[in-house]
């Protein structure tokens, strides 16, 4: 049995093993990283408004899933590996809407805040397929801005922990989350203006 604290050597040892094909080696990453997943999941799920439709332990638990049935990924270290479980839980979530939006006929996609800061008209909320789009057009302008915005909301990552991931500074990943957020904000501004009322 795995202690209950472990030094980042030992995950990093574990996220190597993992790659190199060793099936226990994730069970027992997931033992230790499984409540920051959890925590994570639940943080996205909260910001966008409760249908009841998707929850964090199955957010969390389709994740470990697709990162069982993908066998040894390589991440060097912790972060890495959350930075990964952003990635899984973006396509689970968005693949989500998509499917209950097209369950619904194209009505009441899922809704989502991308941040108090990010969306001023908070009532109108932000479609979980709108920020999807949105994130791909802006990967198409500048990829490390979409990669800070998808490691941070889906992710959970911190700005330390995403500057580690994306071999930055602090402040570089501070300036693309604010520029980020205000690209998206007139994006998806854009895509709330367009809906009749």
């Amino acid at each position: 049995m795995l202690l209950v604290k472990q030094e980042p050597h030992d995950i990093t040892a574990m996220l190597a093993a993992w790659n190199d094909g060793d099936a226990t080696a994730l069970n027992c990453l997931m033992e230790l990283l499984y409540p920051k997943l959890r925590r994570i999941a639940h943080q996205h799920l909260a910001l966008r408004r409760a249908d009841g439709s998707l929850e964090s332990a199955a957010l969390a638990n389709e994740a470990y899933l697709k990162l069982v049935r993908a066998g040894g990924i390589r991440c060097e270290n912790r972060v890495h590996f959350f930075a990964l479980c952003s990635q899984v839980m973006r396509r689970i979530v968005v693949d989500h809407a998509r499917r209950r939006a097209v369950s619904k006929r194209g009505g009441g996609a899922l809704r989502v805040a991308l941040d108090e800061a990010v969306i001023a008209a908070e009532e109108h909320g932000v479609e979980v397929l709108a920020l999807d789009e949105a994130l791909d057009a802006l990967t198409r302008v500048d990829a490390r801005k979409s990669r800070v915005v998808e490691l941070r909301y889906f992710g959970g990552l911190n700005i330390e922990e995403t500057a580690e991931v994306l071999g930055v500074s602090t402040e570089t990943v501070k300036r693309d989350w604010r520029m980020a957020k205000a690209w998206l904000l007139n994006e998806l501004t854009k895509k709330v203006e367009a809906v009749p009322r």
